[in-house]
């Protein structure tokens, strides 16, 4: 049987990462949502407008739009299907993602139930994150040595229990 840990970490990869490639996918088109698609488009036109560096760098607000989202859908599948240490690097991506478009929502001054879910979120990436870089504890299934100073009694155990004089 599966430990409650493995369980937690597999629970929180599908449903972060089914989350993030449906973020993803509203972010790159309009099937899913033409209202969730455009308003993103809006969103990330601010942001540009808020941020002039980069403008400058040569970031329009459709290429940060697909980039990230781009990139929300990658790290949402890796998240959901591929096993082992990538599954941590794209929930490291996905938390530097969502501390980016918190900065974002800040920036524009949006308030606090636009940018809600990215908070939520962010906290569950951290948590999924601390429990899969947890080592498991294996403390309860260790059964010590023959010989060992684990299996002998302590002094404690082994003093005299009668009466001691004293005098």
């Amino acid at each position: 049987m599966a430990s409650p840990r493995t369980v937690t970490i597999v629970a929180l990869s599908v449903a972060l990462g089914l989350f993030f490639v449906f973020m993803g996918t509203i972010k790159l088109t309009p099937r899913l949502s033409k209202d969730a698609y455009s308003e993103m488009k809006r969103a990330y036109k601010s942001y540009v407008r808020a941020l002039p560096l980069l403008k400058k760098m040569g970031i329009n607000s459709i290429l940060l739009r697909k980039s990230i989202g781009a990139l929300e859908v990658a790290c949402g599948i890796v998240m959901t299907l591929v096993p082992g240490r990538p599954k941590d690097v794209a929930n490291f991506f996905l938390l530097l993602l969502v501390l980016a478009v918190l900065f974002f929502h800040q920036l524009v001054g949006d308030p606090l139930k636009r940018y809600a879910h990215a908070l939520v979120f962010g906290i569950l990436l951290t948590c999924r994150l601390l429990i899969a870089r947890k080592p498991e504890d294996r403390s309860s299934e260790k059964k010590p040595l023959p010989g060992s100073a684990e299996e002998q009694p302590s002094l404690y155990e082994k003093a005299p229990q009668g009466k001691v004089k004293v005098s």
